[in-house]
């Protein structure tokens, strides 16, 4: 199984800030520390891993990526799925993010069907805040960043 996502950046008097979404659903209301995402989902089949990235961030953010984007190691999560993922540099205002939906029976055995946003909020966290908020199978991802962003920042 594999997925496919963006990790969105920008510098700001507090230093380097990433963009995290917080899944929406029921299942992920009351969690918070550990429960945040770069926005990413389900490529499919014989789809190229960066155009799912672009879609995927589409669906869930409600806005087109363009520019720069910088390929990060792909991360293996707790479940076995394997996340191909890019940077890009962006001061997208959260405030504007309209997410898709899916449904569920909800409440468990009513036989009703609910719909809830694919992701129910965005922020803007700096590192050492992001390190608590993101799923910890996706921490390398911060480090690749880290890493690949201060190679780009020092380039003439």
């Amino acid at each position: 199984m594999r997925s496919a996502g963006l990790l969105l950046f920008r510098h700001t008097g507090a230093g380097l800030e990433v963009l995290l979404v917080h899944p929406g659903g029921p299942f992920w209301a009351k969690k918070d520390e550990g429960a945040w995402s770069i926005p990413k989902g389900e490529i499919a089949g014989g789809e190229d891993p960066f155009d799912a990235a672009k879609r995927e961030f589409a669906e869930e953010i409600g806005c087109e990526p363009s520019g720069e984007f910088l390929p990060l190691r792909p991360v293996r999560q707790a479940g076995g799925k394997l996340v191909h993922a890019w940077a890009l540099r962006s001061e997208l205002n959260v405030s504007t993010i309209r997410s898709n939906l899916f449904s569920m029976e909800w409440p468990p055995r009513s036989g009703r069907q609910q719909q809830f946003p694919e992701i129910d909020r965005a922020a803007w966290f700096t590192l050492d805040i992001a390190r608590l908020k993101i799923l910890k199978s996706q921490l390398p991802l911060l480090d690749d960043l880290l890493q690949r962003v201060g190679r780009v920042e020092e380039a003439p």
